[in-house]
């Protein structure tokens, strides 16, 4: 049996942003708790990922891997219109 140290974690909002968040989440078919969690684990996950993409970008430049400017404009471009 695998054990887990779950934590819980009191988060407070106002009364308007309770009704937000139940609005949201009665569209999304899910609970506010629910829906409150998923968007944190998102969170992490993106950080995880942008923190990533920094140290390997890092160790590129350490490496003397570079791009132009007008190359990275370029690709830059292209993220925006995708």
């Amino acid at each position: 049996m695998v054990s887990r140290n779950l934590k819980t974690m009191d988060v407070q909002f106002t009364p308007e942003q309770e009704a937000q968040l139940a609005q949201i989440a009665s569209k999304a078919g899910t609970d506010p708790e629910r829906l409150v969690k998923d968007a944190a684990l998102r969170l992490l996950q993106q950080d995880a990922r942008f923190r990533a993409a920094v140290r390997e970008g890092i160790k590129q430049a350490d490496r003397g891997e570079f791009i132009e400017e007008d190359e990275m404009d370029a690709r830059l471009e292209r993220m925006l219109q995708s």
